[in-house]
Formats: C-alpha cells, sequence, structure tokens
C-alpha cells in the first residue's frame, strides 16, 4: 500500500530532496533552505512511502508559465511501475484544481514517464535540449569597450533592474508554448543563487544582459547555467558571447569541472551560441501539458 502524506518538517524535505536527486541525478536540486523559502499556499509537496520508506514525491505549484500549474509526481526508479505515481497524482491534481487551474503539466525525461503522463491525457507542447560544457583553461575574455561586465555580488542593486530591463522584455522570445510569467519575488529567490557567478552587463545605469551559473551545493563541481538574455538593441555585438566566457572563467577559478543548461529545442539561436563555445547535447526533456482534473484510469 502507498501512503502519501505533505511535506512538513526539514527531515521531510531532506526526504523529498533526496527522490529528486536519485529521479534526476543530472539535474540540479533546491536545498532544504530554498524549499523552505518557497513555501506557499498554492504550494504542495508530497512524499510517497511503501512499507515505511519513501520512494516518492510530488509538488503541485504555480508554473512559471502563466496560466498553469505544476502537477509533478516522480518515483525512484527501483519503485516504479508500483502504482506510486498515480497514487501521488490524485491529491497533487485535487489541489491544483482547488487552486483554480485549468491546465497543468510537467516535463519527463525519459520514454516512460512519456508514456505515465500520456495515460492521463498529458500531450507533448516542446522539447527542451540538455547541453553540457567541461571546465578546462578558462582564461576570462578580454574586457568590452562598449559596456562593462559586473558580477551581482559587486552590484547587488542592479539584479532588480536586470528583472525590469533584460528579463521581461526578452520572456517573450523564449519557445514556449505559454508565456513565462515570474515575478519579482521569484525572481529574487529561484533565478540566483550565487551572486558571485551571476554576470550582468551594464552600459551607463542600464543593464543589457545577462547570464551566469547556478551552482550545485549537492555537486560543488558542476553548475546550472542561469537565464542568458540580451536586449534586442545590443544583439549582435558579443555580448551573450562574452558573458557566457565569463561564467566559465568564473567555474574554472572556482574548481568546477563542467556547466550544463537547458534550452527549448526551437531556440535555434542560443543552441547555436552555446554550441560555438563547445556545448555538446545531452538528454532530451519533453514538456507535457494537460486539462484539469484529469480522466484516472479505472
Amino acid at each position: 500500500m502507498v501512503d502519501i502524506r505533505p511535506v512538513l518538517t526539514d527531515a521531510d524535505y531532506e526526504a523529498w530532496r533526496e527522490v529528486r536527486i536519485a529521479a534526476m541525478p543530472y539535474e540540479r536540486c533546491p536545498s532544504v533552505a530554498e524549499l523552505r523559502e518557497l513555501e506557499s499556499p498554492v504550494r504542495l509537496l508530497l512524499l510517497a512511502e511503501v512499507d515505511g520508506k519513501v520512494v516518492g514525491h510530488g509538488m503541485a505549484d504555480r508554473s512559471s508559465e502563466a496560466g498553469r500549474a505544476v502537477v509533478a509526481a516522480r518515483v525512484r526508479p527501483e519503485a516504479r511501475r508500483q502504482g506510486v505515481g498515480t497514487a501521488m497524482l490524485r491529491p497533487l491534481v485535487d489541489h491544483a484544481v482547488a487552486q483554480g487551474y485549468e491546465f497543468g503539466g510537467t516535463s519527463v525525461d525519459d520514454e516512460g514517464s512519456f508514456v505515465f503522463a500520456q495515460r492521463f491525457g498529458f500531450t507533448e507542447t516542446g522539447r527542451q535540449v540538455e547541453q553540457l560544457r567541461a571546465i578546462g583553461d578558462e582564461p576570462r575574455p578580454p574586457a568590452p569597450t562598449e559596456y562593462r561586465i559586473v558580477s551581482v555580488a559587486e552590484r547587488p542593486e542592479l539584479w532588480a533592474q536586470a528583472y525590469e530591463q533584460v528579463a521581461l522584455p526578452t520572456f517573450p522570445d523564449m519557445d514556449l508554448a505559454w508565456p513565462m510569467q515570474v515575478s519579482p519575488e521569484e525572481w529574487a529567490t529561484e533565478w540566483i543563487n550565487d551572486p558571485a557567478a551571476m554576470f550582468l552587463a551594464v552600459d551607463g545605469d542600464e543593464v543589457i544582459g545577462l547570464a551566469g551559473l547556478i551552482p550545485d551545493p549537492d555537486q560543488p563541481q558542476r553548475a546550472e547555467v542561469g537565464y542568458t538574455a540580451v536586449r534586442r538593441d545590443w544583439r549582435g555585438k558579443g555580448v551573450a558571447s562574452t558573458l557566457k566566457r565569463t561564467s566559465a572563467a568564473w567555474a574554472a577559478e572556482n574548481g568546477l569541472t563542467e556547466i550544463y543548461t537547458w534550452t527549448q529545442e526551437g531556440n535555434a539561436n542560443m543552441r547555436a551560441l552555446n554550441e560555438h563555445l563547445g556545448f555538446r547535447y545531452g538528454l532530451t526533456s519533453i514538456t507535457v501539458r494537460g486539462p484539469l482534473p484529469l480522466q484516472f484510469p479505472e
């Protein structure tokens, strides 16, 4: 029998993290402190236990894509195909519906998970490709003459400015089926974790571009590439390349051996830039969406 219970204590949060790391070892998992910071009435985290052992976890929350809920049930590889995912999905969907959501979705990274999602009416709406780059000797790029590169640690007040001047204008350029919806609070907490590893391109008092890394305390040799964007009026001038090379140099200076990013399959310009900078391809993640409530098989 599968027992489902909410995440309440720090030990529960750590158990939730352990499932996430087991199911998705290739992707950074938020720390307990980060997860605690994201607590809200809209957000529901669950644990699934079989014979007293935590074998799965679930999350229902507001998505960064407007008008949609995240509804994600993940199970340890050795505990799959035993009804754990289905048992978790029911309360997650109920919670999302109670919050007023009419659509939900998640991402799946293997064929078995894709088949599972399709059973409940989810359909593919897009794909993201993983791009990885080994870190070796990474000299800092020459200092640009038309703008300056600064870290958020040097100019912390500019992170909020980057949201207004770069993030909001460039979110519509992402190859997504639903528009992005990111609040200033989410930008401040979920899109950065080490200000020294995040870099901004600045022209006078204006932020014109950003890129950087989100280090992973569980795998300190790796970091995820953060949101990378350049204002439209500054594109074609090497700003993104300079920012990414600066990030790679920071990675080398701090002992990292690999960085990785997820790029929308249709975002050909960013994929091409990453290829030019030495990134290779890894996994493909399938984005699935479906109307709520789901139809559960009898």
